[in-house]
């Protein structure tokens, strides 16, 4: 089992220049070959590399061109391609793609090159002879050099300039394009439309997507993130800074929009605090009734808004997933007798027969196909309801109140996750305090509209809708969602479906990861394992954590587990902070699992190497149920269990003789003394003779076994003695340290007895009303300014672009002459709304200085 490689003694090669090397990879390395290099390689402490060296320097180094503003958010420069076993490196100093190619062996086979060092980790690292260095530390218990092999690697070149920095690649569904986002811009690689190739360097067409919107001169709005859509491979999510989630056709168009949702979580005039209008992460929904149409999105706050049905033009879905749903609200909408559900599952079904026209076609053969493809579609008289926030049940404390939401976790929300794990679909929220929030839905996810709220739709000339536009926003008629209580159903559930409530989330853990101050001011990211989706790897400024789950409210329902069992478990895989200093960040991370049902996990480090952790020995870690119940047995028992057979430990048959009176009347020489001494011999040869040599066959087939066991019991005992003796040397300095420590212990209470005596020891503390107050500047100070300050720039570029117009013909500006009164008054107003948030913003800053002056003055008069 895999632990912290800070704590392991494990070995990394280098040559005598310092370069990291081992063998030289060839297109077909071959075992022999890669055996006789072996001896000229010098293998040292894994500790030694700069990633895991204790004695180095903990500042971090950021690249240029990367502000705090990206600090703060996920990033990954890697990416695995499952299906064509490729993974993917992005060089942000030479702004190109790095492809190798790996190709996987067979676990159990033989080795062809064995580390010479019997150690916990072993790291063995490689590199291409071309113009870049890519090298791989690869650790394991003992490593095999045919289960990993990388015999391609080549670099692929964007075909336009990018002068921006990326933080963030991924590939879409495919493997044919991959996406490279910036904060502020977003490019498309086309991979295999190649324009150019010398040696072993390829162009591939580039693309940027957005041009005018995020590309724009003196442009503030910034990506938070963009996403492929997981039924599609032509549709890319972007969400930015201006609380806009856009979806973009590449198919189409590059520059405008196939949908945008302005999202506005928050009525306008009740605003209480910055951070709930200011989005940080979104994710698609799995594979799982409506959340395939479904976006989960994340505000700085911590609370979940979702949106459904959100489903790109053209995308595919699975016939049996689109019918079940169908068919449920079908027959929902004949059985319900509530106005307001049937209202909502008409508007639902309505929006199915559009968006799939094959479900209402039953004498068609289109029925029949296994998958269906969406078509354009929205409703013109209702705009998609903003749901949310997702109020939290507890399984001891009943239902939240739904007038006010607090956050659970201190600082403010960074990363964000959905994962679909059996029956259940998990949440994960991680925030800048170094905790993570685990939820799960306790219901399932419906579709809802804001009837009366029309959306602004892009039609051509036949009629078809090319583009939708529509501003999302909470349905204020929703009521608080009292289904579920003390974690059951309530009895009225079937009552209360369709209505329109939000599913409520079901609070399973809060997971502290007790990070360094060092590590809090690094991104956090959120993986899960590609292999078992109860993994989480999170990733952050000191290495690698693995949260497991044990439990799942729908998933694991009749388990009969105890409160113990049901929390998760942490474990460190990588470990690179020590004491208060951090390596600089890791820059990306994947999940790789091979045909073989092993799992792996490739990290990429600063100097442009990459970590290849083998999780084998995760893969058997099972929940801690523990049964208080059982009687332990003795290891004693178990080892004659194995040794003997159950019917040769119960010994031989008994063998009932007759009475001793009828036996001596009988003559030895006798036919019938004779007949009866034969009988008694063969009962005795029968049962005593014959078990005995069955014994005794028994323990000479077990004999190597003992022989074994007797060893390895005598290697125990001498490792075990040889422990005893240095812990008999090391004693007398164990005594030492002790009196020591009592001496140091002596000192310090004494030292304490006069700091008691100071007028400072009298200080009273401080009042729950001021903590309170305390906690609320510092939030303030930590979350409200940074929203402000988004706010701002959001602002800044709606009034830059009111101001400076794109270039347009004649007929354009005839367009717009009529209507300049408009934007006059509406680039007054929102120059007037500027100054009062910039006001308002610097009275918040110097009533913060004056908190912080006061409280600082009256610890120096303390």
């Amino acid at each position: 089992m895999l632990g912290s490689p800070a704590r392991g003694s494990g070995m990394y090669s280098r040559d005598g220049g310092g370069t990291m090397v081992a063998a030289p990879l060839l297109p077909s390395p071959a075992p022999s070959a890669a055996a006789s290099k072996g001896n000229a390689i010098e293998w040292l402490p894994l500790q030694r590399h700069p990633v895991f060296d204790r004695s180095r320097g903990g500042r971090a180094v950021v690249e240029n061109g990367a502000t705090a503003v990206e600090n703060l958010g996920g990033r990954n420069l890697a990416a695995w391609d499952a299906a064509a076993s490729r993974l993917y490196l992005w060089e942000p100093e030479g702004r190109r793609l790095h492809r190798l190619s790996v190709r996987f062996g067979d676990p159990d086979g033989p080795a062809a090159v064995e580390a010479s060092h019997p150690s916990e980790f072993t790291a063995v690292v490689y590199y291409e002879r071309c113009d870049v260095l890519v090298s791989m530390i690869v650790c394991s218990d003992v490593y095999l050099l045919e289960i990993l092999t990388i015999f391609n690697l080549q670099t692929l070149s964007p075909s336009c300039q990018i002068n921006l920095f990326v933080h963030y690649i991924s590939l879409n569904r495919e493997g044919t394009s991959v996406v490279l986002a910036g904060s502020g811009g977003l490019w498309v690689m086309y991979i295999y439309d190649r324009l150019s190739s010398s040696e072993n360097t390829t162009v591939c067409r580039t693309v940027s997507v957005g041009t005018q919107t995020f590309l724009v001169q003196n442009n503030i709005l910034r990506i938070l993130q963009a996403s492929w859509h997981p039924y599609s491979s032509t549709h890319l999510g972007v969400l930015s800074s201006d609380s806009v989630f856009r979806i973009y056709d590449l198919s189409s168009d590059l520059e405008r929009p196939e949908q945008e949702y302005f999202l506005q979580p928050v009525e306008p005039g009740r605003c209480q605090n910055a951070a709930s209008v200011c989005p940080v992460a979104f994710y698609f929904g799995g594979e799982h009734l409506w959340d395939r149409f479904t976006v989960f999105i994340l505000f700085s706050d911590g609370s979940v808004y979702i949106l459904c049905p959100v489903v790109p033009f053209g995308s595919v879905f699975s016939l049996p997933s689109v019918k079940e749903i169908y068919e449920d609200a079908s027959e929902f909408r004949l059985q319900s007798s509530n106005s307001k559900a049937v209202s909502n599952c008409r508007l639902a079904i309505n929006w199915l027969e559009a968006t799939f026209p094959e479900l209402t076609d039953q004498g068609k053969e289109k029925l029949n196909l296994p998958v269906l493809r969406a078509h354009s579609y929205a409703l013109t008289d209702a705009s998609i309801s903003l749901q949310g926030p997702l109020r939290r049940v507890y399984q001891n404390e009943g239902v939240e109140d739904s007038e006010t939401w607090v956050a659970d976790c201190e600082g403010r929300a960074v990363a964000f996750m959905y994962n679909s794990v059996g029956k259940d679909s998990v949440l994960v929220i991680a925030w800048s305090s170094g905790q993570l929030q685990i939820d799960a839905l306790a219901d399932e996810v419906q579709p809802l509209w804001n009837v009366g709220s029309s959306p602004r739709l892009r039609m051509n000339s036949q009629g078809h809708v090319m583009g939708v536009a529509m501003i999302c926003e909470p349905n204020l008629q929703e009521y608080q969602n009292m289904r579920f209580i003390q974690g059951t159903l309530s009895n009225n559930m079937v009552d209360t479906l369709w209505l329109g409530n939000p599913p409520p989330l079901l609070r399973l853990a809060i997971v502290d990861l007790a990070l360094p101050k060092a590590a809090l001011n690094h991104p956090l990211s959120i993986f899960s394992d590609p292999l078992l989706s109860e993994r989480i790897y999170c990733l952050h400024g000191g290495g690698i954590d693995i949260i497991v789950l044990h439990f799942l409210p729908f998933s694991n329902i009749n388990t009969g587990v105890d409160e113990t069992a049901r929390a998760p478990s942490v474990h460190p895989i990588l470990s690179t902070c020590h004491n208060e200093t951090c390596s600089p960040p890791l820059y990306g991370f994947v999940g790789v699992a091979n045909s073989f049902g092993d799992s792996w996990v490739v990290a990429v480090m600063s100097s442009f190497e990459c970590i290849l952790l083998e999780m084998k020995g995760w893969k058997d870690m099972l929940p801690h149920f523990v049964d208080v119940n059982e009687n332990p047995t003795g290891p004693g028992d178990a080892a004659i269990h194995d040794i003997l057979r159950k019917d040769l430990l119960n010994g031989p048959k008994v063998v009932m003789l007759p009475d001793s009176t009828t036996l001596g009347s009988l003559s030895s020489d006798s036919i019938e003394g004779r007949s009866r001494l034969h009988h008694y011999i063969k009962l005795f040869h029968e049962n005593y003779v014959e078990y005995g040599h069955k014994v005794y066959i028994e323990l000479k087939q077990h004999g190597e076994y003992l022989k074994a066991m007797l060893d390895r019991q005598h290697l125990q005992l001498q490792e075990v003695n040889e422990l005893l003796h240095r812990l008999e040397d090391k004693e007398p300095k164990l005594n030492d340290r002790i009196t020591g420590a009592f001496e140091v212990y002596k000192h310090l209470e004494q030292r304490l007895k006069n700091l008691k005596n100071l007028p400072a020891a009298n200080r009273k503390p401080l009042s729950k009303a001021e903590r309170e107050f305390k906690v609320q500047l510092e939030r303030y100070g930590n979350v409200e300014l940074s929203a402000l300050s988004s706010s701002v720039e959001a602002l800044n570029a709606r009034l830059r672009r009111c101001l400076h117009p794109s270039p347009g013909g004649s007929a354009d500006q005839r367009q717009f002459q009529g209507r300049g009164h408009v934007l006059d008054a509406r680039i007054s107003q929102l120059k007037s709304s500027l100054e009062r948030l910039s006001l308002v913003n610097d009275a918040t800053v110097n009533k913060i200085k004056l908190v912080e002056q006061a409280l600082h003055s009256e610890e120096n008069a303390n």
